[in-house]
């Protein structure tokens, strides 16, 4: 499957990005490879990087493999304080991201003429939509600066899709319409010309591909040629990237994350 994903894009100019992503990609047996050969082929390479993956073991040399091959790295970070990370993400992760960004600094990521691209990810911590993206980036900056020296590019403000954990979280306690009808009503339209799904291809592990990557965790599927079904197409019947362009999009209701407030993808 990854030597078949790298065919398509080899053989489709007008897609230069590969966007690695998928919990901790850095995990994955094909990551290294995937990324190398991405380079190889002239394209910017992304890895949507689990910060806590740095300090497993066989893991080492990441910093250093990510650095040579001029990887982008987009990193989740929820608050610049321990607090609010581990009650989001579990005990001590929070102290983990840190050891992990001083790393990432310590190769170049983040500093002034490296080249070496470091982006931070915020979402919120409940059923609200993020504040200003630019006023929090200057919180993190100056927090993330003067607690611990680390410096980065740019900070992404994301909104909590109504989907999967996040959903059965907000049903258990009786906020999911509440939360609905808070990114309804915060619908704008401005956001629509960014939305991924409008020039992204998301390939599963297993080869299918979908619209965006909320959709492959629904398992939506594109939609077909007549564009009136949906398909379950994968990269091996898929004659080229290229066949993709101009199809309708897949959606639902949870696509109100991405088109609320300032936009989410």
């Amino acid at each position: 499957r990854p030597r078949r994903c790298l065919q398509l894009l080899d053989e489709c100019e007008t897609v230069t990005t590969l966007d690695l992503t998928g919990g901790a990609p850095e995990l994955c047996d094909e990551f290294r490879y995937l990324a190398r050969r991405g380079r190889e082929l002239g394209r910017t390479v992304i890895d949507r990087c689990n910060l806590t993956a740095l300090l497993e073991p066989g893991q080492e040399d990441l910093a250093d493999f990510l650095a040579a091959q001029r990887v982008q790295v987009v990193a989740s970070l929820p608050c610049y304080s321990a607090k609010n990370v581990n009650t989001q993400r579990g005990s001590g992760v929070f102290d983990k991201s840190i050891a992990a960004l001083l790393k990432l600094n310590a190769v170049g990521y983040g500093r002034p003429d490296s080249g070496l691209t470091l982006d931070l990810v915020y979402n919120p911590l409940g059923a609200f939509l993020p504040p200003e993206q630019a006023q929090l980036e200057e919180k993190y900056r100056d927090e993330l600066l003067a607690t611990f020296g680390i410096v980065f590019n740019n900070l992404f403000t994301i909104t909590n899709m109504p989907i999967k954990r996040f959903a059965d979280f907000l049903y258990r306690r009786n906020e999911l319409e509440e939360y609905m009808n808070l990114l309804v009503r915060n619908f704008n339209a401005d956001t629509a010309a960014n939305l991924m799904c409008r020039d992204h291809v998301s390939v599963g592990y297993d080869g299918k591909v979908f619209d965006c990557d909320f959709n492959q965790q629904l398992q939506i599927g594109v939609v077909d040629g007549d564009g009136t079904s949906t398909a379950a197409m994968d990269v091996f019947g898929l004659q080229s990237l290229d066949s993709l362009s101009g199809r309708r999009s897949n959606t639902d209701n949870h696509c109100f994350g991405c088109t609320a407030g300032m936009g989410s993808s």
